[in-house]
């Protein structure tokens, strides 16, 4: 006979389960650990944030994006070129459409991109922006 009930057991390997993911999680983001934030607007009135992604020296635009493609409920995206000539093409399902159409654009605390996102380097508590649209105010 076993010394632990069945609803005992479940109740015991799910709050095992949870502290794990919990401190799992808490190495990613401890308090102190320098990081950096994106923001993917759909421009439908959907966003995705990604909040606390640790940042590390040399950081760019493209190395943040891939440490939010691997989390759960990430993003994928794809971009032609590297370093200088590195060029989004797609975030998601939604594809560059080409001049004076919707397109993606980005900017880092606000202030809209002056190169490529391959080389723009990142500090701690930077917020990057990624905005699907055509580049005007609207």
């Amino acid at each position: 006979m076993s010394s632990l009930s069945n609803p005992l057991k479940c109740s015991l390997i799910i709050s095992v389960c949870l502290l794990a993911t919990l401190s799992s999680y808490a190495r990613q983001t401890a308090p102190g650990t320098k990081t950096v934030q994106l923001i993917v607007d759909y421009h439908d009135g959907v966003e995705k944030h990604f909040t606390r992604l640790p940042w590390s020296a040399k950081m760019t635009v493209l190395d943040a994006m891939k440490k939010a493609a691997r989390v759960s409920h990430g993003i994928q995206f794809q971009y032609q070129g590297t370093g200088a000539t590195a060029f989004l093409t797609q975030i998601d399902d939604l594809k560059n459409q080409g001049g004076g159409k919707n397109n993606w654009l980005y900017a880092v605390n606000r202030k809209p991109a002056q190169q490529s996102f391959g080389v723009q380097e990142l500090k701690p508590n930077d917020m990057i922006r990624w905005t699907f649209h055509n580049g005007s105010n609207n």
